[in-house]
């Protein structure tokens, strides 16, 4: 008799709780976004001007007295500290194993956001901006890191299974966080303000914790059952630091994608309710952030019908190219024209969806299972170096002055032509990618029927990483186990 863990559902019970691991840390990740008026409006307000969240440009908004500088701040610490971090973090999980990671991270994550929190209680003094920044830090610590975890647990469940889908619905459910962020902190923070507002983000957070400690059990109680748990652990005592630079150019170019790609999402969601205020008349704060969210709205909806294509007809590598040559025009509608604007935040949310759903689980495509978190970590270490970066040019091009009035368009349109830049730059490491690929074998772009031509071949997934004159070879016999 099959035992528990060998059946569908218990996988997808993993699923579940692994999803939730980044629901409340996504939904904190972004309510800088939502209430970015209130994080630039001023110390104090006289009582017939002030504002709350529906300024024109006339009126007062109170709230912490940031500038534009020191806001993106926030974003850029948090790319920072992942960018750092994870690299150390992924090779912990790879040696010391998830239930190890999955516990310090989540945690990290709660006592990050708390003292974020806590910072915005020091309102108008000079513990205000230390306090939020040391917050971003730590929950960056872990947030970063505790996706790294994510994807390792995902990737080892849904081997030579529904890869994509799986990375397609922990997508979906971090997303789920990040679009009723849009939606509901604006509304919280009107009926009960800025610190209760963050307060419950914490929450969320601790809601994470939570699940780290069911999917911890599943995991270890499941790979007992399937008599793994004690070679998974031995080949993880192998894994050293050294191996990094014995991973393929395949893998560099990949995250090179990754990260240009990304440098144009996050950065533009971070800022993206205050340009929509600015460029386009007639919309509230609400609104602003109804229509910014649109992006997650998009990928919430796709991500899961995306990833089942995927896994279907494979071809990872051309949607890697289309996704990038798809988002150029959206920069430009943004920076040019007055489209409505929620044509380009839904736009991008289509692209990025797919991007999601045909990059990331491209990854463990390349390295074998007992060192996913160090290239996990390395990847998301690229990706959050670049979106650092980013979010620093940013804050350059907007300005250092506190932003109750309105950013001249010229600034905005100055951000999205860097915003183009980045997609160009996406545009030529994925064609990159897709030739080289080709030249060791094509692994990214093998269709589902010739993935199951080779599925005769049985791999292990402890191997060790190779060099690349084994590249394409070992890498073929990777694909037939998880590229099904």
């Amino acid at each position: 008799m099959a035992e528990p863990a060998e059946r569908a559902y218990y996988r997808f019970l993993v699923l579940f709780f692994n999803c939730m691991l980044t629901f409340g840390s996504y939904f904190c990740f972004d309510i800088p976004s939502v209430l970015q008026e209130q994080f630039q409006g001023n110390l104090t307000c006289p009582n017939s001007t002030v504002s709350f969240g529906s300024s024109n440009g006339s009126e007062c908004v109170e709230g912490l007295g940031m500038t534009p500088q020191q806001y993106n701040l926030l974003y850029a610490i948090y790319a920072w500290t992942n960018a750092v971090v994870v690299i150390m973090a992924g090779f912990l999980i790879d040696k010391l194993g998830n239930r190890f990671g999955v516990f310090l991270f989540s945690f990290l994550t709660v006592l990050g956001s708390a003292i974020f929190a806590l910072g915005s209680h020091f309102k108008g003094s000079e513990y205000l901006l230390p306090l939020m920044l040391t917050g971003r830090l730590l929950f960056g610590s872990g947030n970063g890191s505790l996706t790294i975890v994510q994807n390792r647990i995902t990737a080892f469940w849904f081997k030579g299974k529904e890869l994509a889908l799986a990375f397609g619905l922990t997508l979906a459910f971090s997303r789920l966080g990040s679009v009723l962020n849009f939606f509901l902190t604006q509304r919280f923070e009107a009926e009960y303000g800025m610190q209760w507002t963050l307060w419950g983000g914490t929450l969320l957070c601790v809601l994470g914790f939570l699940s780290a400690i069911t999917v911890s059990v599943l995991d270890k109680v499941g790979m007992k059952q399937l008599g793994l748990d004690g070679a998974i652990q031995e080949e993880s005592r192998k894994v050293r630091v050294q191996d990094i630079r014995l991973l393929s150019l395949r893998y560099w170019l990949l995250v090179l994608t990754i990260m240009f790609f990304y440098n144009g999402i996050f950065p533009f969601i971070a800022d993206a309710s205050k340009f929509i205020q600015d460029k386009y008349s007639g919309y509230s704060q609400k609104e602003a952030a109804y229509i910014a969210g649109a992006v997650y709205d998009s990928s919430l909806v796709l991500s899961a019908a995306v990833g089942i294509l995927i896994d279907y007809v494979g071809l990872r590598g051309v949607f890697a190219v289309l996704c990038a040559v798809l988002t150029l025009p959206v920069f430009g509608l943004l920076a040019f024209t007055f489209v409505p604007p929620l044509v380009s935040t839904i736009w991008l949310g289509v692209t990025y969806s797919f991007a999601a759903a045909s990059m990331w689980p491209s990854i463990p495509l390349v390295v074998p299972q007992a060192t996913l978190g160090t290239a996990m970590g390395l990847a998301t270490s690229v990706q959050m170096i670049g979106i650092g970066i980013s979010n620093l040019i940013v804050g350059q091009i907007l300005g250092t002055k506190s932003s109750d009035a309105k950013i001249p368009l010229w600034r905005w349109q100055q951000m999205m032509i860097f915003m183009l830049a980045n997609t160009i730059s996406c545009i030529i490491t994925s064609a990159l990618l897709n030739i080289v690929d080709h030249r060791q074998g094509g692994i990214l772009n093998r269709t589902t029927k010739r993935s199951q031509v080779q599925r005769a071949e049985v791999p292990t997934d402890t191997e060790p990483l190779v060099n690349e004159e084994e590249d394409g070879r070992e890498e073929d016999r990777v694909n037939t186990s998880i590229n099904t």
